[in-house]
């Protein structure tokens, strides 16, 4: 299997290297990430200046570009061949509920599905310390589940591991997105010389605790699986709107 890897997080990236070393050993991978973090990146393209590519090693690239970028110059510049899969991470911090929207690992793992590449993001859940190597194990058990079970068209896999040893996991959770609560501050400061500047931030990690969501599946212990879309209409909408807009202006 041809596997391109990706991440947001920079080509340095100990989760990124690990998976890498440990999917060579069954697999053709080829390794195309920013050059730096590009956390928080979303779908962004870079379109108004050029893209450089650095080889770091063998089938490893580093771009000046977005984890997006790096998906479109891995496919269609630099893997040999067409993917067979694409994965974005191994991410440091989890990406569940709405982070998912901002997210450049998610992005990148949705732009193999715009391509229609089967796809994941793969993320673990801590902000220190990481046991990259279980989620490593986990990674590669999912990538055998992927290849003998393929992904429904438009379909792409968000994955959350949590960040406790292999052996005390319970197993995976299929799971809906879950809502984060969000505590974003826009912070203003001004430098040495007198200008303004602001720091966007936010220190709260709080959730809805609800059934069958990606956070509770990985507060339970579990690997969080959830299938994500393309299509982001709101079908549940849709009738109310028929309504509301006629045909005739």
């Amino acid at each position: 299997m041809l596997i391109l890897l990706t991440n947001d997080d920079g080509i340095q990236s100990e989760g990124l290297t690990l998976l890498r070393d440990s999917l060579r050993t069954g697999h053709e991978v080829c390794v195309v990430a920013p050059e730096r973090e590009r956390t928080c990146a979303a779908h962004a393209i870079t379109l108004h200046k050029p893209l450089r590519i650095r080889e770091m090693g063998e089938k490893t690239y580093a771009t000046s570009g977005t984890p997006v970028d790096c998906v479109l110059l891995g496919v269609k510049v630099l893997a040999v061949g067409r993917p067979d899969l694409i994965i974005s991470g191994i991410n440091k911090g989890p990406n569940m509920g709405q982070d998912v929207n901002y997210s450049g690992t998610v992005a990148a793992a949705k732009e193999g599905a715009f391509l229609g590449i089967p796809s994941m993001a793969v993320s673990i859940n801590a902000r220190r310390h990481y046991r990259f190597a279980d989620a490593v194990r986990v990674t590669e058990k999912i990538v055998r589940i992927v290849g003998a079970h393929p992904l429904a068209d438009s379909t792409f896999l968000n994955i959350n591991i949590p960040d406790i040893p292999i052996g005390d996991m319970k197993g995976f959770m299929v799971a809906t997105l879950g809502k984060r609560i969000y505590n974003d501050k826009v912070i203003r400061r001004t430098d040495p010389r007198g200008g303004t500047y602001y720091w966007i931030g936010g220190d709260s990690v709080a959730y809805e605790p609800l059934k069958g969501t990606d956070f509770r599946a990985v507060e339970e212990g579990y690997v969080s699986v959830t299938p994500l879309g393309l299509d982001t209409t709101n079908h549940s909408s849709i009738h109310n709107y028929k309504k509301y807009f006629r045909r005739v202006l």
